[in-house]
């Protein structure tokens, strides 16, 4: 008796290893994987930017730069004693502008460093649903004033427009696309799965882009949350992000995807180096 619908997932044609250096962008779910990866001392990168969610907004903190003059000021925005970049996670906001600039100048650089030096960029696209302030899309509205921002949803063809050309800057790496199963239901439930759409069809269309001695692939992360994992039980409490257990299930999914019986081994002694490397101890004594 078969309990499960399998999503099938043909084993890729370039493989991920201990020789690559990886760069996570995107959101939450990109964290998710990120730590599995540190965990098992995987070269890994994680969202120099905080986590993002649209897809324009991650194509921007990749097209980003420092001004070489040192005197430009990055643009912040002030609100409630905090200084805040738009393009940025709130883990970057400060109370001292000075403290807030330089964190945003060294995310810049880290961006760049990390974009010159990846074999493999694996990006996860969240949301299709964007904000707008002065006619810009904003990476986090940082509980702002809602009529400071307009609200709407990208269209496939912007998608792509954003990311052709970033995909034409590298194509020698290794890009790897997926859709985030963590269900955006403040947008509405029927929002969400329009957003989904826009998003799966964005990605079908950047995987399918030839020329690319690196390639694009894509990885259904969303298929197997929506599939393989539909009980609620694959849930944590707050019913929108996938459980711990529904992680390591995607993990292991992507391992088997991704990287060669070697490789596999290798993980999986390396992460048992990493639990007993991080261990607290029941009882301890001085």
């Amino acid at each position: 008796m078969k309990l499960q619908t399998i999503v099938d997932i043909k084993p890729s044609k370039w493989k991920i290893g201990y020789e690559d250096k990886i760069l996570m962008l995107g959101s939450c779910f990109s964290d998710e994987i990120g730590e599995q990866m540190k965990q098992r001392y995987l070269s890994v990168t994680c969202n120099p930017f905080g986590t993002l969610y649209n897809p324009l907004s991650i194509s921007n903190a990749i097209n980003a730069k420092i001004s070489k003059c040192e005197n430009e000021k990055i643009p912040l925005v002030e609100h409630e004693g905090l200084w805040h970049s738009m393009s940025h996670h709130g883990s970057f906001s400060r109370a001292d502008r000075n403290e807030a600039e330089q964190a945003v100048r060294a995310s810049i650089d880290t961006m760049q460093q990390a974009l010159k030096e990846s074999t493999v960029v694996i990006v996860t696209f969240g949301t299709a649903w964007v904000y707008e302030m002065n006619g810009e899309i904003v990476g986090n509205c940082h509980k702002l004033p809602a009529d400071r921002f307009t609200r709407r949803r990208l269209s496939v063809e912007e998608i792509v427009a954003a990311w052709r050309p970033i995909l034409d800057r590298y194509p020698d790496k290794h890009w790897l696309f997926t859709v985030s199963p963590i269900r955006h239901i403040k947008d509405g439930l029927h929002e969400n799965q329009l957003s989904k759409a826009t998003l799966l069809q964005a990605v079908e269309q950047l995987s399918s882009l030839e020329g690319r001695s690196g390639g694009v692939l894509y990885f259904p992360s969303y298929e197997i949350m929506l599939d393989e994992l539909r009980d609620y039980r694959f849930y944590a409490d707050d019913l929108v992000h996938p459980s711990s257990l529904a992680v390591t299930y995607i993990w292991e999914r992507f391992v088997d995807t991704f990287c060669t019986p070697q490789t596999r081994n290798e993980l999986i002694l390396q992460h048992k180096r990493w639990k007993h490397e991080h261990h607290i101890p029941l009882h301890s004594y001085e």
